[in-house]
């Protein structure tokens, strides 16, 4: 990655109702975004519709589609339109029974130059993500654009520092998390508070552990459960950005959607990696206990 400083922007999102409603929303604010400089544009997980999730229900299959299909001739347009490349997340149809949860990335004349396919899959109470997606099988690849090799990854991956590291490894310049990450509302202020520092906490934790810009683009607003069994999820917005030692240099409200916008300098992760040559000190000869589940006492 060159040394120029890029200009970065996040599209905190809220539900608009329809995919149409959520693409125009969209298109409305990546517009926004490159009309203020930002040359690299970052979208939400899942952000043509609610947050499904939430519940189980074999006709929520209907909302997947292909990859290429019709809203990614939408987000190339928007790529192309604006001059950006832009990160969107969407649910794909791959075959017949085949869904995965895909973050895909757009170049700036509009063609899709890379997806990656969610690797960490949770089924939790609200976010029952096993029912509707197959593990990613695209592996941790960076994703070659003209702003940079971009390490893509999706919300729960999160919390993996394995993922991170390997992107890195790889040579990711960016770390990339479209995200939909909320609060139970029956949660005490207390827990709340709680979750969301131990997630902004856990991605600080792979900026610095691997020298590089985290960028996590979160959704925003209640989303009621439609089966009306539980109160729905607060997602909780916080989209930030960090730097290479974990500082935060962006962050977002909590409840209103929001085009947070930074400038990186991309000169500072070879800075910060001549003082703390974490890669350089690696004892890749004695981490092979890692490939293991769990390492039971002998």
């Amino acid at each position: 990655m060159p040394n120029a400083p890029l200009s970065v922007a996040l599209i905190q999102h809220r539900d608009a109702g329809s995919v149409d409603a959520n693409l125009d929303a969209t298109a409305a604010a990546v517009a926004e975004a490159a009309a203020n400089g930002a040359r690299l544009v970052v979208l939400a997980e899942l952000h043509t519709g609610p947050y499904f999730c939430q519940t189980e229900d074999l006709a929520t299959f209907d909302r997947a589609e292909a990859i290429p299909g019709p809203s990614c001739e939408r987000l190339g347009a928007m790529a192309r339109d604006n001059g950006v490349v832009l990160v969107g997340s969407l649910f794909e149809r791959r075959a017949p029974g085949l869904y995965h949860n895909t973050a895909v990335v757009f170049e700036t004349d509009g063609r899709p130059v890379g997806t990656y396919r969610k690797m960490h899959i949770p089924d939790d109470p609200g976010y029952y993500e096993k029912y509707y997606f197959t593990p990613g099988d695209t592996g941790f690849v960076p994703i070659d654009t003209s702003v940079g090799r971009l390490g893509v990854l999706v919300c729960w991956d999160q919390w993996y520092p394995e993922a991170a590291r390997i992107m890195a490894l790889s040579g990711a310049e960016l770390l990339i998390y479209p995200t939909a990450i909320g609060w139970d509302p029956q949660d005490t202020p207390e827990e709340q508070a709680r979750q969301q520092d131990a997630w902004m906490t856990v991605q600080r934790g792979h900026a610095v552990a691997n020298n590089l810009p985290v960028i996590a683009c979160n959704r925003t607003g209640h989303e009621p459960d439609p089966s009306g069994h539980a109160p729905g999820a607060n997602f909780w917005g916080t989209s930030f950005v960090a730097g290479p030692q974990g500082e935060i240099l962006a962050r977002a409200g909590e409840a209103q959607p929001e085009i947070l916008t930074v400038e990186l300098d991309r000169g500072r992760t070879e800075a910060v990696r001549r003082q703390w040559p974490f890669l350089r000190d690696r004892r890749i000869d004695a981490y092979g206990p890692i490939l293991q589940r769990y390492i039971d006492p002998t």
